[in-house]
């Protein structure tokens, strides 16, 4: 029996994925989490074959999550399963240690399919995605500029994008509006840019932002 621990902060997204894999004879729901923390803390306590991440959780965020798993529990397969297209995060999230990326449109005859995959050890990607990673071994000259951002730096890209404040962004992600500053800065720098606005069009441009 593959047991999972299911991580989203939506009760009716976590009701539905229950619903979906309750029909498996193979698959069960072992536990749920709703923020970062609770489901770092349940992998300490617990032993599962899969977790099922989303990407946008209260607190600790989906990577802020993949990175403390790797480092802890690398046996265990992270699913991410997201509201974001596979062009925002699918590529950051693989690099990180994920076995997988789907995004909440996928058939679920495809998330089936995925669970049982990464949890004999493999790795699950969509053809889009397989191209998306093949054209990412192209020299460092011929990546975008957002590639070259840190993960904390194309969060805080993103959320600048979206039309946060520097405040409202240092609220989100619990750090100093001085910290934000300083990350818009070194944002700015590295992709040649001298404004948000500018930052945004990018953004909008490479679909980067929804």
């Amino acid at each position: 029996m593959i047991k999972v621990l299911i991580v989203d902060d939506h009760t009716i997204v976590r009701d539905g994925l229950k619903q979906i894999l309750a029909e498996t004879s193979d698959i069960a729901v072992a536990a749920e989490a709703q923020d970062g923390q609770e489901a770092i803390e349940k992998v300490r306590e617990n032993g599962y074959d899969v977790v099922l991440l989303d990407v946008a959780l209260p607190g600790a965020d989906g990577l802020s999550v993949m990175r403390v798993l790797r480092q802890e529990k690398p046996s265990v397969a992270v699913l991410v399963l997201s509201a974001y297209s596979e062009e925002q995060y699918a590529v950051r999230f693989l690099k990180a240690g994920a076995a997988g990326y789907l995004t909440k449109e996928s058939a679920s005859d495809e998330l089936i399919l995925a669970i049982r995959k990464v949890a004999q050890g493999g790795k699950y990607v969509t053809q889009s995605l397989a191209e998306r990673l093949a054209a990412g071994l192209a020299s460092d000259a011929d990546k975008p500029p957002h590639e070259a951002l840190s993960d904390r730096e194309y969060q805080v890209m993103r959320l600048i994008a979206s039309g946060k404040t520097v405040g409202e962004i240092a609220a989100l992600l619990s750090l100093s509006d001085k910290t934000i500053s300083t990350c818009r800065a070194r944002i700015l720098e590295k992709m040649g840019m001298s404004s948000n606005a500018e930052l945004m069009q990018y953004a909008i441009r490479h679909g980067l932002v929804s």
